[in-house]
């Protein structure tokens, strides 16, 4: 075996897997809010859709090794979408039409990212994040995010 096999071969990362409780509850929030094309379709057990040259998977919690259900009152994943600058407001927005609850609205970090982050309906977190020139953020660092040299 030559050093650059095994998990050191690994170049990228091809499909995420949120487990579900309610699948179908699930499917419908992020094929209608987001408007994902919808690659692979099991019914009662998995959907795949197509995020950019990523899947994104929902499957129906029930393997022995999936483990209890989260607790409602936290989330398993956060999960980051980048969108351009203007299009986190324009998401935004989207979510108030929608009737959905805001955990953070359209906010400038301190490490170059206007970020908005909401819950999808089993409490994953989910950021919609774009890139943002330096002089755009915030006017306080928090220090969350330093660059170690």
């Amino acid at each position: 075996m030559n050093k650059y096999s095994g998990f050191k071969a690994i170049r990228s990362l091809d499909y995420v897997i949120i487990l579900c409780d309610d699948l179908a509850r699930m499917r419908a929030f992020y094929e209608q809010l987001f408007e994902f094309y919808i690659e692979e379709d099991f019914l009662e057990r998995m959907t795949f859709f197509r995020v950019g040259t990523l899947f994104l998977g929902l499957r129906k919690r029930g393997r022995a090794y999936d483990g209890p259900n989260v607790p409602s009152s936290s989330a398993s994943i956060q999960i980051s979408f980048r969108v351009p600058p203007a299009d986190v407001d324009l998401a935004y927005d989207k979510l108030v039409e929608c009737g959905l609850e805001v955990i953070e609205p359209p906010t400038n970090q301190d490490w170059t990212h206007r970020t908005l982050f909401f819950r999808d309906p089993e409490n994953n977190i989910i950021e919609i994040f774009a890139d943002i020139h330096p002089c755009e953020t915030l006017a306080e660092p928090s220090g969350a995010h330093q660059i170690v040299v």
